[in-house]
């Protein structure tokens, strides 16, 4: 088993309560992981990835109260000091992230700029 390291980025409680709700569900495969990463595109030039994934070998796992996460180990030069929260109110709803990486970041928040 390879070592879990302490995490580049946070959630907040209601991310986390979240994401476990989402695991617990009927049919969820227990062998993914929650991946957390970047990838080109959107308005603003990078996109976030939160997703669940099968680990690739240029993953690192994490944890964080209990729950695990990958992250490609090139993505964390992005991504590090990044918070994730979840918002469960009525008029915006979803996971948010707050990067102090980002120069600017697009209107719908899950795209940015570095």
């Amino acid at each position: 088993m390879e070592s879990i390291i302490n995490a580049p980025i946070q959630f907040t409680g209601s991310a986390i309560a979240e994401v476990k709700r989402l695991m617990a569900e009927e049919g969820f495969d227990n062998s993914k992981y929650l991946r957390v990463g970047v990838k080109g595109g959107g308005c603003s030039g990078m996109t976030y990835i939160l997703e669940f994934d099968y680990k690739k070998e240029n993953d690192q796992i994490y944890s964080i109260e209990e729950l695990d996460f990958i992250m490609d180990k090139s993505h964390s030069i992005y991504l590090i000091g990044m918070e994730v929260n979840w918002d469960g109110g009525l008029n915006a709803r979803g996971f948010t992230f707050t990067n102090p990486n980002a120069s600017s970041t697009c209107g719908c928040g899950t795209s940015f700029a570095v």
